[in-house]
């Protein structure tokens, strides 16, 4: 039986007829058609299907769609704005931090969350708070140096 979950998703009302138990991951993917969540572990270890629920960093493989009823999810299609990239999504690029692609969506929507946190994280509180993504390239210092990166040009530096 489908039910009616409403939610604001990048920015946008929208509503969807669905199984409310069905996992955020699935219904913005297969409902929505937004593939830069990705699927990567399904068990909620890797990271890779982070989006944003409140501006804090939910693994939507684990997330009912019922539970985000009434609130704000960001994807990383909802990051960049008027076609300009986010200067986090800019420092990935840069400092060559997505080599295969496949974990980045997740990796640049949690540090996206840790720089609101922290905006000037030293480079362990970046290595902790990014400790629950993993990247199979091992690009994880690159992946550091972005955000690094990121928390300068987000505080009007480069």
């Amino acid at each position: 039986m489908a039910d009616s979950v409403s939610f604001t998703l990048n920015g946008t009302p929208t509503t969807l007829k669905v199984d409310a138990d069905q996992m955020l991951l699935w219904a913005l993917r297969t409902d929505l058609g937004l593939t830069g969540t990705k699927f990567g572990c399904g068990k909620g270890y890797c990271g890779a299907c982070t989006v944003l629920v409140g501006n804090k960093p939910v693994r939507s493989c684990h997330v009912p769609v019922k539970q985000v009823e009434g609130k704000d999810v960001i994807t990383i299609e909802g990051l960049a704005k008027n076609g300009k990239l986010h200067p986090i999504q800019e420092a990935f690029v840069e400092h060559g931090a997505l080599q295969c692609g496949f974990c980045t969506p997740g990796m640049i929507l949690g540090a996206y969350s840790l720089l609101l946190e922290n905006p000037r994280p030293a480079r362990a509180d970046i290595i902790k708070g990014m400790d629950g993504h993993l990247c199979r390239c091992a690009a994880h210092k690159r992946i550091v140096e972005a955000i690094e990166s990121a928390a300068q040009a987000m505080q009007g530096g480069k």
